[in-house]
């Protein structure tokens, strides 16, 4: 697991960045939240997964740190 922090984030369409602890920046979506993305509003401190997509490593199981 990764942690960073929500370094931007577009709710109108669905997606956002993370700013990785790894000093790398992630792009995420909706899709891969899990919990509510509608809460969310930029700065939160999450955990996430890495994973390889079409377009290169993009962020997926994002999650609220706890």
């Amino acid at each position: 697991m990764q942690s960073g922090t929500i370094k931007k984030l577009v709710s109108d369409r669905g997606f956002g960045f993370i700013a990785a602890e790894d000093g790398k920046e992630y792009f995420f979506h909706r899709s891969g939240t899990e919990g509510d993305f509608d809460r969310l509003v930029g700065g939160e401190q999450v955990t996430f997964e890495i994973e390889q997509s079409q377009k290169g490593p993009r962020a997926n199981k994002v999650r609220l740190a706890s």
